[in-house]
């Protein structure tokens, strides 16, 4: 009885993932650092580091650590350690990390706007007055982009089924059904979005139409990637039981994530497509 949990707080055992997350993610920022320069040498040019292998590294790294803590986050939620308590700060911790993301795209949309709207400079973007610059062909937003957000909108109908499926019904089964819809729909986008890009008639240098449209595109599409790897996990998770009516914040939190992926796709086809073409 001595290990029995007496009140509503859960007390972490010490664990190495912390700092071997922050190391991953420093060797994977330095390596992509080195593999944009192209070559950069340290300890007084001692050891001399060039192409992506350090930044693969720290990524393979990255992965393995977001495996990890996550599986044990998983079990703590099966052994009972996540308390009505805990269940309000991991949902308050991700309502901030969201609230990050959204400061996030503003920069992007914040750099568009500007360049568009307010050029300065002899190199000024906008050549007598034209927006987007002469020699930019942009993309139709009424074809594949519009495509594109049907398929993501029917993407976000379909994880909100599935939410309500096991968050009201109890029913495993639509859950599961309308999570492969989910991440079919945002694998079908994924593919759309790569072949708009091999179909671009700019590209990322040279202008900065280009480099705000695929900074601010590649990184939603980015997110997309990881939102769809979120409800495949949470998919397998269910087909093995671990979601229940009251307990279902991993899969919560994963519907949070895809529908602000939704709306800020939302705005880049307004402002990007529409507006911007």
């Amino acid at each position: 009885m001595a290990h029995v949990k007496n009140h509503d707080y859960h007390i972490l055992n010490p664990s190495l993932w912390p700092l071997l997350g922050a190391v991953a993610a420093f060797v994977m920022l330095f390596g992509a650092t080195v593999a944009m320069k192209g070559e950069t040498t340290i300890l007084g040019g001692m050891i001399t580091i060039s192409g992506p292998w350090m930044g693969l590294i720290g990524f393979v790294g990255v992965l393995y650590v977001m495996f990890g803590w996550w599986a044990d986050t998983v079990t703590e939620n099966k052994v009972g350690d996540h308390t009505p308590v805990v269940l309000i700060g991991l949902r308050y911790g991700f309502i901030l990390f969201i609230m990050s993301e959204v400061m996030f795209f503003s920069a992007w949309f914040w750099s568009f706007f500007k360049h568009a709207m307010y050029p300065m400079g002899e190199m000024s973007p906008m050549v007598d007055g034209v927006w987007p610059p002469v020699g930019i062909e942009t993309f139709d937003p009424w074809h594949l982009p519009l495509i594109n957000t049907l398929i993501l909108l029917c993407s976000g109908a379909a994880a909100t089924w599935a939410h309500h499926a096991i968050a009201h019904e109890g029913n495993r089964k639509d859950m599961i059904n309308g999570l492969a819809i989910a991440v079919a729909l945002g694998l079908i986008f994924t593919v759309f979005q790569a072949y708009e890009y091999q179909h671009a008639a700019f590209g990322f240098s040279g202008n900065i139409y280009g480099a705000n449209f695929f900074m601010a595109t590649g990184f939603h599409g980015f997110h997309v990637i990881v939102g769809t790897i979120f409800l495949f996990i949470c998919m397998l998770r269910a087909m093995r039981g671990h979601f229940s009516p009251e307990q279902h914040l991993g899969f919560e939190a994963a519907a949070w994530y895809w529908h602000f992926v939704d709306v800020v796709w939302l705005f880049l086809f307004a402002a990007v497509y529409v507006w911007g073409g």
